[in-house]
């Protein structure tokens, strides 16, 4: 039995369908997120799991009994939101030990239970210091350690690490998984960042305009995406409108306007005469020598119109004779030595008839 399960759950504001008959099952030890862009929902799922908001329609179970009518104090779940909600007022041991003191705790158990979460997180040398004290990846610890103090069933994080910066957001993303694996408690994370859900998820939900479009794991998510907009929202791709000219149980030839055929692997219902995008992500994209070829079942001309470094990777856009632009990331296998292509140095680009997948329309 999942620990959480979300079943048909629709929310209405007005004339706005937040969510429309979403249900999902999130497993206990999960770490489960919620992707998708501004407005598409995540937000007033992770609010009605916790109890802030109730849905029009639909339930939620937790360990098989029904959330509906139960009290956001009363439920088994914290919450960790993007401004960390800490009281100004109160030391980092007093934050933490608050919500304790709220449940009637003796100062023996509060003491020894503040100790515990402090060391967990790392902040036992800022016990006595305030908020304003701290830096923001100190307070998000904070806020953390407040919320994992009552070992809830369930920890939702609603886009916690946005306020931080780049270098301090992968840090945290690296702590994050290391307490999640440490207490064991299922985690619901919310983000906007398909980065993030890569990195920390052991299931990632798609979401779009109130409907989950796609659960998986995230290798299969990105590698294995269900629809164009699954593909186009997680991660960088290219994607080719094409016609399916053959299907066999051994390959798919596609034909893309401009550009030719592709041969690409088998995909189940598909069949000859339909439309839909090939997509193909950067990496799987090898770039060579005008004509050297060698076992790249898919090739074709171009000429380098760009290229972005970004250090341990270059992104190349190259477009091609008829104008279609494919965009392929190359290793910069020797730091301080790398040759960059050029602007105007004719290549050839190909990639295995393996890489990439047919999307239905």
């Amino acid at each position: 039995m999942a620990l959480l399960d979300i079943r048909n759950v629709s929310r209405r504001f007005g004339d706005l369908k937040a969510l429309d008959d979403v249900s999902l099952s999130i497993e206990a030890g999960e770490f489960f997120t919620l992707v998708g862009p501004s407005g598409c929902g995540k937000t007033t799922l992770l609010r009605i799991i916790a109890g802030f908001d109730d849905p029009d329609g639909g339930d939620l179970l937790l360990d098989g009994q029904s959330l509906a009518g139960m009290p956001p104090e009363k439920r088994p779940v914290h919450t960790v939101f993007q401004s960390y909600a800490l009281f100004p007022h109160l030391t980092v041991a007093q934050n933490v030990a608050f919500p304790l003191q709220m449940a009637g705790k003796s100062e023996s158990e509060i003491r020894s239970r503040v100790k515990e979460t402090l060391e967990l997180v790392h902040l036992t040398d800022k016990a006595r210091q305030f908020p304003h004290e701290l830096s923001g990846g100190q307070r998000q610890r904070v806020a953390l350690a407040r919320s994992l103090i009552n070992n809830p069933r369930l920890l939702l994080l609603d886009e916690p690490l946005a306020a931080l910066d780049a270098r301090l957001r992968v840090q945290i993303q690296g702590e994050l998984i290391a307490l999640q694996r440490e207490v064991g408690i299922t985690f619901v994370f919310v983000t906007h960042s398909q980065e993030e859900a890569l990195a920390l998820s052991h299931r990632i939900a798609v979401m779009n305009e109130g409907r989950i479009v796609q659960i998986g794991a995230p290798e299969q998510i990105y590698s294995s995406p269900k629809n164009r907009f699954v593909a186009d929202f997680i991660g960088t791709i290219n994607l080719l409108s094409v016609d399916v000219r053959e299907a066999t149980s051994d390959h798919l030839r596609l034909h893309a306007a401009g550009l030719g055929e592709i041969t690409s692997v088998p995909a189940s219902g598909v069949a000859a005469g339909q439309r839909g995008a090939f997509a193909l992500r950067p990496e799987q994209v090898n770039v060579v020598a005008p004509g050297d070829f060698q076992e790249l079942d898919n090739h074709f001309h171009g000429t380098v119109r760009d290229h972005l470094y970004l250090g341990d990777v270059t992104l190349y856009k190259i477009a091609l004779d008829n104008g279609v632009v494919l965009e392929a990331l190359l290793t910069n296998s020797l730091p301080g030595c790398v040759r960059f292509l050029e602007r105007g140095d004719p290549v050839g680009v190909g990639w295995r008839r393996e890489a990439g997948v047919f999307l239905h329309d």
